[in-house]
């Protein structure tokens, strides 16, 4: 669930394969990626990649830059090509140890259907479903990651919340989000992929009426993560319900 390729198979059998972006190609390592099999336009992850960090966007394949992805790639992932039983994780992020780091490209889509110059040069929004025993209770969504990243939370009827996070280098989104006019099947597939599961981050994308899965994220901000105003730290945490641990301040 954690691995960016081997995801796709677990949840085309939960939802449907309509949901999952194409893959357009696999590899062990950066220097492996068939460039002349890419279309113009595509999207360059790592396996075990989070966020932005592990994501390459090439929007022309012309004047993208080769060589620099191979050495950035390298930078940010030394273990790439290898299984590696116990990574360096400060995160103890431990469902990726053995969890070997590929190279996938994906095909690249947009809200403008990928035509290039862009007529719409922002990133795509980021729906991000914070689940909890199969339902979602909340939504970040990230605009502009890529160049003025901005985040806003809101509940499952959308209304707008007063906290913020896990980012601490994004802006507060001031610009109200537009109610995804397909909400009520976004929820439901978060159901889908979340069931039993005491948290789990269901990451999605709609675009022109149409839902794509993103990834499963377990440890938002690698767990490090921290809200604001500081309550609201407890009260998502309060919302974690973990079988046979007991909870609650009275330790009952």
């Amino acid at each position: 669930m954690v691995d960016k390729y081997s995801v796709k198979d677990y949840v085309a059998s939960k939802i449907g394969e309509e949901y999952i972006i194409p893959t357009l190609g696999v590899w062990d390592k950066p220097e492996d990626v068939e460039w002349e099999k890419l279309p113009n336009q595509f999207v360059l992850k790592t396996t075990i990649g989070g966020g932005g960090f592990g994501v390459w966007i090439c929007k022309d394949k012309n004047t993208f830059d080769k060589e620099l992805f191979v050495k950035q790639v390298y930078e940010r992932y030394p273990d790439v090509g290898k299984k590696t039983q116990h990574r360096i994780n400060p995160f103890r992020e431990h469902p990726y140890d053995n969890v070997q780091d590929r190279m996938i490209a994906e095909k690249f889509i947009s809200e403008d259907g990928g035509v290039y110059p862009p007529r719409n040069d922002k990133d795509l929004a980021d729906y991000k479903f914070y689940c909890f025993n199969g339902e979602p209770r909340y939504c970040q969504v990230i605009r502009d990651r890529n160049t003025r990243e901005s985040i806003v939370f809101y509940d499952m009827d959308w209304n707008k919340q007063e906290f913020v996070g896990l980012n601490p280098d994004a802006e507060f989104g001031q610009e109200p989000v537009a109610r995804p006019p397909r909400l009520e099947i976004m929820k439901e597939i978060c159901r889908k992929l979340s069931k039993d599961i005491p948290f789990v981050r269901v990451d999605l994308y709609s675009i022109n009426e149409k839902e794509y899965f993103g990834e499963l994220t377990f440890y938002p901000a690698g767990g490090f993560g921290h809200f604001a105003p500081d309550e609201w730290n407890y009260k998502i945490g309060d919302l974690i319900k973990l079988p046979g641990v007991c909870t609650g301040g009275g330790g009952k």
